[in-house]
């Protein structure tokens, strides 16, 4: 996992500013046509993978909670914190995801702008390979971690 500068330039302003937390929180998958790193600041500045048959332009909706954010740890041994999402799951349905193109290769967490493009990337997740599903198959990310040390 790797915080963006843009995703810990709004964790400062939430906590130490006061600046309105997003509604939701996304997990959207966009493939490697670009490489996110620390400079990506917006989701347009990527390729997000292809709309249909179980996923949704603009990703996963989260919920800012317990519920959604289910793990949060201090680990004091490690000198470290540590929050997981929930599993996210997309099930293809209809035909494969992505509809057309190529597969996801990285996850990236985003605020909710009403506009996807403009969403601003908190932190990404490289998913190591591309992937896909075919119909009835899920791509599942498996507790999301983010780590602050």
């Amino acid at each position: 996992m790797l915080w963006t500068n843009r995703g810990k330039y709004l964790m400062f302003g939430y906590v130490f500013r006061g600046v309105t937390l997003p509604t939701n929180f996304y997990v959207a998958l966009v493939t490697d046509a670009v490489t996110p790193d620390e400079d990506t600041n917006v989701l347009g500045d990527l390729t997000e993978i292809a709309d249909g048959n179980g996923y949704t332009e603009g990703g996963y909706e989260l919920d800012p909670g317990e519920t959604d954010f289910d793990v949060l740890t201090e680990d004091d041994s490690d000198n470290k914190a540590i929050m997981q999402i929930k599993n996210v799951v997309w099930t293809a349905s209809g035909g494969s995801i992505p509809d057309s193109g190529d597969g996801a290769r990285y996850a990236v967490l985003t605020d909710d702008n009403g506009t996807v493009a403009n969403r601003q990337i908190i932190a990404i997740w490289d998913l190591g390979s591309d992937r896909s599903a075919t119909v009835g198959q899920a791509i599942t990310l498996a507790d999301l971690e983010a780590q602050g040390s």
